[in-house]
């Protein structure tokens, strides 16, 4: 009898060229570098993708809905290993021993083919905790991994600590205390406005548990910590449990709807310390840093669109924005925490390029930093978008240069990797031997569309405008989301 799954990936952009899925698992020793890698980087650079193990059946799939595939680029002596391995979801075992795919719409369980005990499919964010790996997606658990070997130990709950049913993709190590700082929101489940925050010792063990209501059930991708005080920012992307009945989406945009920032103290909060600040309709993205000032407001900065970036997930009557008129900014609110609940001052746009995925020195995270790095696009640099586009695929919006913002001078360098590339995410690595913030370099995964294969550009931040060295991979790996450095 004919099998009644698909057999092949849809004939869609987020399928096609350069984000066909991979499906690979393996491991490259010594890989090609060009230039001069220096020999006092010695770690990893981990990071995930979402990357289908079989065609979905929901034929609209949204990219990041895959399996979680993690790669890892371990450096060491001027020579590099890429090692990749799935996370052993229970979703990627069980439709695996099926052969085909079981999982629905994104973050819908209703439109499965069966029932999950746990939907996650670990493809979010890969961070470095008390020895393990954790892949993470926000409405779940995370998966432990093991550094070395990539081997998937189980779904992982702190020994039965972790008192909410999701986790955020975004957890926040202190850079002084090691802690790590957490939260879900659906914390509850699906279409609860219930916010789960808690702190976690370096050694594993919970040492606060605090839980909030939302204004609105909203996404809340990433969040701020400063040291003394946590911020929530809700997009206006609302959950409505009934409409997944349905078969509908789990998110809708609500243009009526304003941007949200909840602000609690980092210890020894009540749920009555909740204060919800507004700010009018926008779309808030990755946050770069927090932190307060001398006269105790919190500086928060993070990327915001006026438009809505996920123009996938429209509002009621199905209007989204047309991708090439989003723009997003990294913006820098100064919130009051001790003022009366109510609107949020008109916050300073502290670049007004395109930009996403800000990253820092993250031995200044929740102190006062100068340094931001990000994705940025500028079509004025000379990327050849009449060569390349037929064979991009469909992702996130494209980036075609990595950023330097110092927010002393307000002056931004700029690294373009050349007019056939666009890059993902970057990391930054401290120099060894160096506690001055931004000393060291930056490293981001890049797709070169002529080759059709990835590389990975390393930057000195001293000079950032040439690679210092660029390693070459033998395969192509479609658009992730995040990645972190874990030094040796």
């Amino acid at each position: 009898m004919a099998s009644s799954a698909p057999q092949h990936f849809p004939d869609r952009p987020q399928f096609s060229d350069f984000m066909k899925p991979c499906r690979f698992e393996g491991e490259v020793r010594h890989l090609e570098v060009h230039g001069d890698l220096p020999n006092d980087i010695d770690g990893t650079f981990y990071r995930v993708m979402p990357d289908p193990q079989f065609p979905p059946f929901i034929e609209n799939d949204p990219w990041f809905n895959g399996d979680g595939n993690v790669s890892a680029f371990r450096i060491k002596n001027g020579s590099v290993t890429f090692q990749q391995k799935y996370v052993r979801t229970e979703k990627f075992v069980r439709e695996k021993e099926a052969g085909r795919a079981l999982i629905g719409k994104y973050r819908n369980k209703f439109t499965d083919a069966v029932e999950f005990a746990v939907r996650s499919t670990a493809n979010t964010n890969i961070v470095s905790f008390n020895n393990q790996l954790l892949a993470l997606k926000e409405d779940s658990p995370p998966y432990a991994m093991d550094p070395e070997t990539l081997e998937t130990k189980g779904l992982y709950t702190f020994d039965g600590q972790l008192p909410s049913v999701t986790f955020t993709a975004h957890p926040k190590t202190d850079p002084v205390t090691g802690e790590l700082i957490c939260f879900g929101y659906e914390a509850k489940g699906d279409g609860t406005p219930d916010i789960c925050y808690y702190t976690i010792g370096p050694g594993g063990d919970f040492t606060q548990t605090l839980w909030l209501v939302s204004p609105v059930c909203g996404m809340i991708h990433d969040f701020a910590v400063t040291q003394n005080w946590v911020l929530f920012p809700v997009m206006p992307q609302l959950c409505d449990l009934e409409r997944m009945k349905q078969g509908g989406e789990h998110w809708q945009w609500s243009p009526e709807t304003p941007f949200y920032i909840g602000v609690i103290p980092r210890y020894g909060a009540k749920s009555s310390d909740v204060k919800w600040f507004t700010y009018k309709n926008s779309f808030p993205g990755h946050t770069a840093n927090a932190y307060e000032q001398n006269d105790g407001k919190i500086v928060f900065d993070l990327g915001l669109s006026d438009k809505n970036v996920f123009y996938w997930w429209p509002d009621a009557q199905g209007n989204s924005p047309d991708p090439a008129t989003i723009h997003s900014q990294l913006t820098r609110f100064t919130v009051d925490p001790k003022a009366k609940e109510g609107s949020l001052p008109e916050p300073e746009v502290l670049h007004d390029g395109n930009s996403e995925f800000y990253r820092i020195d993250e031995r200044f995270s929740g102190r006062k930093y100068r340094h931001s790095y990000f994705d940025l696009m500028d079509p004025r640099l000379g990327t050849d978008f009449p060569a390349i586009g037929p064979v991009m695929g469909g992702g996130y919006p494209p980036y075609n240069a990595l950023a330097h913002h110092d927010g002393s001078t307000g002056e931004t360098e700029v690294y373009f990797p050349g007019r056939t590339h666009l890059v993902q995410e970057p990391v930054f690595i401290p120099r060894a031997g160096s506690a001055d913030e931004g000393d060291g370099y930056l490293l981001a995964l890049v797709n070169n569309y002529r080759t059709m294969s990835s590389e990975l550009h390393l930057l000195d931040c001293r000079d950032f405008s040439k690679a210092r060295a660029t390693i070459l991979l033998p395969i192509r790996l479609r658009a992730g989301l995040h990645g972190n450095w874990v030094a040796n």
